[in-house]
């Protein structure tokens, strides 16, 4: 069973940064594939980030590409989501989360993909 804790939320200015940390215990941090998602009110929670087993590959929804940056460390088993260039519509609670997937270069994209997620951190960008 894994556990996941993010941290690193908090409210910022529009333009600003932020880096969230994704740690993960309790379970082979290799196996896994690591997201992002976010959940604004009244919205459905929706993908932003994916980071393949072997760190290598990652995939980003449109609309933060080239402002967020996810990247993993092994040996600390911890992920990181640095957000640059804040928006106002970023604005959500960020869940992490793990998949198990048998590719070593995938990056999944869907909720129903991931087995294990953490509690959530508050985003919140003022204009």
């Amino acid at each position: 069973q894994v556990q996941l804790v993010e941290s690193g939320g908090g409210l910022v200015q529009a333009g600003d940064s932020l880096r969230l940390s994704c740690a993960a215990s309790g379970g082979p941090f290799s196996r896994y594939s690591m997201g992002w998602f976010r959940q604004a009110p009244g919205k459905e929670r929706e993908f932003v980030v994916a980071i393949s087993r072997s760190g290598s590959v990652t995939s980003y929804e449109d609309s933060v590409k080239g402002r967020f940056t996810l990247s993993r460390d092994s040996a600390k088993n911890t992920v990181y989501l640095q957000m640059n260039s804040l928006k106002p519509e970023d604005t959500a609670v960020y869940y992490c989360a793990a998949a198990v997937v048998p590719s070593y270069s995938y990056t999944p994209d869907q909720k129903d993909q991931y087995s294990y997620w953490g509690q959530g951190t508050q985003v919140t960008v003022s204009s």
